[in-house]
């Protein structure tokens, strides 16, 4: 029982895994040559962001702390874009966990 189960969820997820891996690896070939960050522009973007939160923002008009959070948008997509870090989903943790509990 457990064994087909296993076989079932292995399939489900392997048929399902592939034009994933497909799709993303065109984008992720170019992206990748062109947003690898150096060690200053990272340590920048990290002093500009403790910047801004260490601002006082009580007296900053409404326009200026838009501008401020899409500054801090814009941080955080460059910084994502670099690839330093890794993402796990909920259903791959998911599917992690229950194949350690089988095996």
């Amino acid at each position: 029982m457990k064994k087909t189960i296993f076989i079932a969820l292995l399939a489900i997820f392997s048929l399902s895994a592939a034009p994933v891996f497909a799709a993303k690896t065109s984008a992720n070939a170019t992206a990748e040559a062109t947003t690898k960050l150096t060690a200053e522009e990272v340590s920048n973007y990290r002093a500009r962001v403790e910047e801004i939160r260490e601002m006082d923002k009580s007296e900053l008009s409404s326009t200026e702390k838009k501008e401020l959070k899409s500054e801090l948008k814009e941080i955080k997509e460059t910084m994502r874009k670099d690839g330093s870090y890794i993402y796990i989903g909920g259903s791959t943790l998911l599917v992690i966990i229950i194949i350690l509990l089988i095996l």
